[in-house]
C-alpha cells in the first residue's frame, strides 16, 4: 500500500509538467474503474475493504479532486468532478455502502465523503448529484449497533460545517428541497409550524411524524451520536447540533418547522436523561452542589452528570443560538422537561421525590446562563399557578432536609441578573408600605422600635444587656462625645451590633472575631448584588405611603413570612440550616433598593400593630436567647468550645444544648453581617467610619 502511495505521488507530480488535465482525468476515471471491476471480478465477498485497495482508490480520487480544483478559476468546474456529477459516482457509492459489500465499505464511503465536503472550497451541497447521495448516506448514520460511529460524525461535522458556510444548502440537507407537498400536505406544515410549544406532545411519535424529516434525518442523527459512549462522537454530534441552530431564526417560514424539530428533540433528550436518574439513591445535598459539568468533556459520565452535562449543552445552544430559535427552544424544555415531567414530582407528596425534584430544580437554576432558559426556568417557577407558594411553604417544612433544599432554591434564584425574582417575592409586597404606622398629627411620636406585646421600649443603648462590648473601646467613647441621632446611619449600625447581649457574645475570643473581615465580605456582597441590579432601573427613594385602610392589611410576602418565621426559631434549628437562612436574609439586605433599605435595614421605622420588620424580629429572638442563656453554665467557655468545634479545630466536648449554643453563634454573626452591610450601604461621614473600622479603616478603602 505503501509502494501505491509513492507511485501516486510520483504520477502527480509528472501530471504538473504535461498535459495535466487530460492526464488527471485519465486517473481518476482509472481509479473509478478499478473500484468497478473489483466488483466484476472478486469471488470473495468476506473480504474487509480494508484489505482490498478500495481505500487507496478511492483517497487518490479525493486528492485529485482536490489538486484540480486548486488548478482551476473558482466559477470553472474541472473535468475530473464534472465527471463524478455527470456519472453519479457518489449515488453509486452510497449504494455501495449500504450494502456493505465488501465488509466495512460503509467506512470507506464516509471517509471520501469526509473529506470532499471538508477539503473541496466550491459550494457542492446545493448540487442534486451531490446533496441528494449526502441526503443518503446522512440516512445510514447512527444505526444499531454501529462500528463507524468515529466516520459518521465526521461526515456529519464536515456537512453542518459547509451548510455553516453556505447557508442556502441547509434546505437541501434538511430535504426541505425535494418535498413537493399537496395542498393538504402544505396545510399540514403549516399547522405544525405555528403549533403552541404548550401543547407539545413528549411522545416519539411526534418526531417521527415531523413535517421536516421522519426518522434518520439530519438532526435526528446527530442526536442520537450525542448519546455516544465515545466522547469524540459525542462532541462532533454536539458541535454539529450547536452549527445547525446558528442557521435556524426561529421566525416563521420554510425552516420553522426544522427549529420546532430541533426543540422538540433536545427538550426529549433532557426528559429522558431526567428520567434515568436513579431517584431513591441521590443525595439531595450532594446534588445541588454537584459541580458544573461541561458538554466538551471527555470522562464518562454517570448518570447525573449525563443529565447536567446535556442541561450545559443546552445552555449553550440556546446561548449560541439566534433569539427566536433559542426561545422556542426553550418553550420545548419549559413544556417537555419542567411541566410534563418535574412539575408532578414537585406537587408529589413523597419526600424523597419532592427532595430530588427541588435539588434538581435547583441545579438547574444555579447553572442557567442563557438569558432565554432562565426566562423560562422563572416563567416556570414564579407563574405556574400556586408552585412558587408552594416551594416557600416548604422553607419551613417538617423535614429540614425539604426547608433546606427549599431555601437553597431561594438563594440561587436570588443571584440570577433578573429583575422579576425580586419584583415577586418581596418588592410588590412592600410597594405600598403599608407596614408602616401613620402617625398622628403628623407627628413622629413612636420610639423606635417596641416588641408587639407593648412591653417597656427602652433604647437599646441604655439596656445593659445591649451594651457594646467589643475589644475596641473607640466605637463607646465616640458615642459618649458625639451621639448619633435616633435613625442616622451611625445609629443604625450600632443598633445591630448592640443586639447580641454581652454575655452571649464570642467572637471576639478567636482570631476570626475582627469586624474588618465583616466590612470586606460585605463589601463584596453589596457589590454582587448591585452588579445584578444596575440595569433594573429600580428607583433611588422611597415611595410614599399608601393607604392600607386597615393596620392588619400588611402581607410581608410569603418568602418573607417563612424566613422571619424561621429566624424566630434560630434557637431551636440546625446550624447548617441557620446558615442559609441567615445568608438569605443578608443577601436580600444587601440589594440596593430603597424599601429593602427601610424594611431589612431600618430599626427606627414606625410599623403598624400587626407588623413585623426584620430589626423587630431579632429583638424578640434576643428576649428569647437572654431567657435561655439562664440555664447555660459557663456559657463563655460552652461558646469558645463551639465556635473551634465549628472551625474544626477541635472536637466538641459534648452535646447538651449544642443547638441552642450554635443559634446563638449564627446569630452573633448575622447581626454583625447586617451591622457591616448597613456601614457600607449607609453614608457615614469619616470620623465615623474610622470608629467602626478602626484602624483598619485606610486598608479596608483601599480594597
Amino acid at each position: 500500500m505503501e509502494m501505491f502511495s509513492k507511485l501516486s505521488g510520483m504520477l502527480l507530480h509528472a501530471l504538473e509538467t504535461r498535459e495535466p488535465t487530460v492526464d488527471l482525468l485519465n486517473s481518476f476515471i482509472d481509479h473509478w474503474k478499478s473500484i468497478t471491476n473489483y466488483y466484476i471480478q472478486t469471488t470473495d465477498d468476506s473480504r474487509p475493504a480494508s484489505q482490498t485497495d478500495i481505500p487507496w482508490r478511492l483517497r487518490q480520487m479525493s486528492d485529485i479532486l482536490v489538486y484540480e480544483e486548486k488548478q482551476q478559476d473558482e466559477e470553472d468546474t474541472g473535468p475530473c468532478l464534472e465527471y463524478l456529477l455527470q456519472h453519479k459516482l457518489l449515488e453509486t457509492l452510497c449504494t455501495l455502502g449500504k450494502a456493505q459489500y465488501p465488509p466495512g465499505m460503509s467506512q470507506q464511503v464516509l471517509l471520501f465523503f469526509f473529506k470532499l465536503l471538508s477539503q473541496m472550497q466550491k459550494p457542492l451541497l446545493q448540487l442534486v448529484s451531490v446533496y441528494r447521495p449526502v441526503q443518503k448516506l446522512i440516512g445510514l448514520c447512527a444505526l444499531p449497533g454501529s462500528s463507524t460511529e468515529k466516520e459518521e460524525a465526521q461526515f456529519l461535522l464536515a456537512v453542518c460545517t459547509r451548510v455553516k458556510q453556505d447557508p442556502s444548502a441547509l434546505r437541501y440537507v434538511l430535504q426541505l428541497a425535494d418535498r413537493q407537498l399537496t395542498s393538504g400536505q402544505s396545510q399540514h406544515c403549516s399547522q405544525a409550524s405555528n403549533q403552541s410549544t404548550e401543547t407539545l406532545s413528549s411522545q416519539p411519535e411526534s418526531l417521527a411524524s415531523s413535517p421536516v424529516q421522519s426518522e434518520h434525518g439530519l438532526l435526528w442523527v446527530l442526536l442520537q451520536l450525542s448519546r455516544s459512549q465515545r466522547s469524540k462522537v459525542r462532541q462532533k454530534a454536539c458541535e454539529g447540533l450547536t452549527l445547525l441552530s446558528s442557521l435556524l431564526d426561529g421566525s416563521p417560514g420554510e425552516l420553522d418547522p426544522a427549529g420546532t424539530q430541533l426543540g422538540e428533540l433536545l427538550a426529549g433528550r433532557l426528559q429522558e436523561l431526567y428520567s434515568l436518574l436513579p431517584l431513591e439513591e441521590l443525595d439531595a445535598a450532594e446534588l445541588r452542589s454537584w459541580p458544573r459539568p461541561s458538554w466538551r468533556s471527555e470522562s464518562q459520565p454517570d448518570h447525573v452528570t449525563s443529565f447536567l452535562t446535556w442541561f450545559d449543552f443546552l445552555d449553550h445552544l440556546t446561548r449560541e443560538a439566534p433569539q427566536g430559535l433559542s426561545v422556542q427552544v426553550c418553550r420545548c424544555v419549559r413544556q417537555l422537561w419542567l411541566v410534563e415531567t418535574l412539575y408532578p414530582q414537585l406537587l408529589h407528596t413523597c419526600e424523597q421525590d419532592i427532595l430530588v425534584s427541588t435539588s434538581v430544580l435547583c441545579s438547574a437554576v444555579r447553572l442557567v446562563q442563557s438569558p432565554s432558559l432562565l426566562d423560562q426556568l422563572l416563567d416556570f417557577s414564579l407563574r405556574t399557578p400556586s408552585l412558587m407558594e408552594l416551594l416557600l411553604q416548604r422553607c419551613d417544612h417538617i423535614s429540614d432536609q425539604i426547608s433546606m433544599a427549599s431555601l437553597s432554591l431561594v438563594d440561587e434564584l436570588l443571584q440570577k441578573p433578573h429583575r422579576d425574582i425580586l419584583d415577586t417575592l418581596v418588592l410588590s409586597f412592600l410597594q405600598n408600605r403599608s407596614y408602616l404606622s401613620l402617625p398622628i398629627g403628623g407627628q413622629e411620636d413612636r420610639q423606635p422600635e417596641s416588641s408587639d406585646d407593648g412591653e417597656d421600649t427602652q433604647d437599646l443603648e441604655d439596656d445593659p444587656f445591649f451594651s457594646d462590648g467589643f475589644p475596641d473601646e473607640h466605637l463607646a467613647h465616640h458615642h459618649q462625645q458625639q451621639p448619633a441621632a435616633p435613625g442616622s446611619a451611625a445609629d443604625i449600625v450600632n443598633s445591630f451590633l448592640c443586639l447580641v447581649p454581652v454575655q452571649a457574645r464570642s467572637a471576639h475570643l478567636v482570631q476570626e472575631g475582627g469586624y474588618e473581615s465583616y466590612v470586606h465580605d460585605a463589601r463584596t456582597l453589596v457589590t454582587q448584588c448591585q452588579s445584578l441590579s444596575l440595569s433594573w432601573d429600580w428607583p433611588q427613594t422611597l415611595p410614599p405611603p399608601g393607604s392600607s385602610g386597615k393596620e392588619g392589611d400588611f402581607f410581608e410576602g410569603h418568602l418573607l413570612r417563612v424566613l422571619f418565621e424561621r429566624l424566630g426559631r434560630i434557637l431551636q434549628q440546625p446550624y447548617e440550616l441557620n446558615l442559609q437562612l441567615t445568608a438569605i436574609l443578608s443577601r436580600l439586605s444587601a440589594f440596593n433598593h430603597p424599601l429593602l433599605d427601610e424594611y431589612l435595614l431600618d430599626p427606627y421605622i414606625h410599623l403598624s400593630s400587626c407588623s413585623r420588620s426584620l430589626f423587630s424580629v431579632l429583638v424578640r429572638v434576643m428576649g428569647e436567647l437572654m431567657q435561655r442563656i439562664q440555664q447555660v453554665s459557663g456559657l463563655s467557655e460552652r461558646l469558645l468550645d463551639t465556635r473551634r468545634h465549628l472551625l474544626g479545630l477541635n472536637q466538641h466536648t459534648g452535646l447538651e444544648h449544642l443547638t441552642l449554643l450554635e443559634g446563638i453563634i449564627v446569630l452573633e454573626e448575622f447581626c454583625k453581617e447586617l451591622a457591616a452591610i448597613a456601614f457600607i450601604k449607609m453614608p457615614l461621614d469619616r470620623d465615623q467610619q474610622d470608629v467602626f473600622t478602626g484602624t483598619e479603616s485606610s486598608r479596608l478603602e483601599s480594597t
